[in-house]
């Protein structure tokens, strides 16, 4: 297999169903990921920190607010191109793809559904220029069963006071703004839950324990404290008791998200395969000249491609405004099972080095188990397109 064929096959993947502009914008993000992001990140994965340097950069690139409109100073773009920055940054990094991905699908996407009027003209300009969003569901007893939270929200006068805690919050040490969700009707089960738009300076609001994870180390994942946070009322999202509806209809779009980074993830670790069986040498000759490498090559380069047309056909369902929802479970299921088989043959492909951290696909291998976890684990995925596909 020559060194031109795989550099074809590696360029012209991405391609499918672009248009001219979007082709542009996916080549500068790339262009960008390769200059700014890939020399960062071995040393972010090391000290599990994310370079607030770069998250300036993202910002002044625009894509922190791809969806959000001119007026509210973003790129006025659509969701598929949110999904091919998230795709490009997490060729080179899982970790700043879902930085972006949760900015772009889960908080934006949400102010800009579900915001009144007032709350996006404060919100979504600081969204667009220089604030990081976290969103918070997820709790110690509340993970798949996300509806089962213990955190409570009281109103008192015309402010809610609201206690308990979150884990496993992405984005939660580099976010000033939260869309948070607590239960302000208990009785009621989850049709009290309520969206809350929280900042970071609230008072009783604090960031807790980060935690050491497997992979996606750079990004942060923070158990949030609210000990008698007051959050004036008039930072609900959409209205009281509908949290469950903008919790619901906002992960099956950012489903999309993960897909996104997922098959960046999947990208990058072929590459780099694609490019060290040339350069590896058994027998007299590269790895690349021998069928078994080819064929693992040619079976990872397929499945890659599926995941890319699921990928950009949700993402076009979506800016459709048509129903992805079992679209968007396929995707991630899918897609989560593509990247961590791929980039467990690169790690083999690359022998003893690839299980050395002198090397990139070990940190591929290791970012992409948690594309089977967050954002509903992949049984969770199955029981949706289960019922979705048998109720026909």
């Amino acid at each position: 297999m020559s060194e031109a064929v795989i550099e074809a096959a590696a360029r012209s993947a991405p391609l499918t169903n672009l248009t001219e502009d979007e082709t542009l914008f996916r080549d500068n993000v790339r262009q960008f990921a390769e200059d700014k992001l890939r020399p960062l990140v071995r040393e972010m994965d090391e000290k599990q920190v994310f370079d607030h340097g770069l998250i300036e950069q993202f910002f002044q690139l625009g894509l922190m607010g791809i969806e959000i409109p001119e007026q509210y100073g973003g790129g006025a773009g659509s969701f598929f191109e949110a999904i091919l920055a998230v795709e490009e940054i997490s060729r080179v990094d899982p970790s700043a793809g879902v930085l972006v991905d949760v900015q772009n699908t889960l908080v934006n996407n949400a102010l800009l559904r579900w915001g009144n009027e007032e709350q996006k003209r404060r919100y979504l300009p600081r969204m667009a220029a220089n604030t990081v969003g976290a969103y918070a569901l997820s709790e110690a007893g509340s993970g798949s069963d996300a509806f089962a939270m213990q955190t409570r929200a009281e109103l008192n006068g015309n402010e809610y006071i609201i206690n308990g805690r979150k884990l496993w919050i992405t984005n939660g040490k580099e976010a000033g703004i939260f869309i948070l969700f607590a239960n302000v009707d208990p009785s009621a089960g989850y049709r009290g839950i309520t969206a809350f738009i929280v900042e970071k300076e609230f008072p009783g609001f604090s960031v807790g324990k980060k935690e050491d994870k497997l992979g996606i180390r750079a990004s942060s994942t923070c158990e949030l404290v609210m000990e008698d946070t007051r959050v004036p009322k008039a930072n609900v999202l959409g209205e009281a008791g509908k949290g469950y509806k903008i919790a619901i209809e906002t992960l099956n779009e950012g489903r999309i998200g993960i897909g996104a980074q997922m098959l960046g993830l999947a990208q990058g670790a072929w590459d780099a395969a694609a490019k060290y069986s040339q350069e590896r040498k058994q027998f007299g000759k590269p790895i690349s000249d021998f069928q078994g490498i080819q064929f693992q090559l040619a079976q990872m380069a397929t499945d890659i491609q599926a995941a890319r047309l699921m990928v950009y056909n949700a993402a076009r369902m979506k800016d459709a405004a048509q129903n992805f929802v079992k679209e968007a479970a396929m995707t991630k299921l899918f897609t989560s099972q593509v990247a961590e088989r791929v980039s467990s043959l690169a790690v083999e492909i690359y022998g003893g080095n690839g299980f050395v951290k002198e090397y990139p696909v070990e940190k591929f291998f290791r970012d992409s188990k948690i594309g089977k976890i967050y954002e509903g684990t992949s049984n969770m995925q199955l029981q949706t397109i289960a019922k979705l596909v048998l109720s026909k």
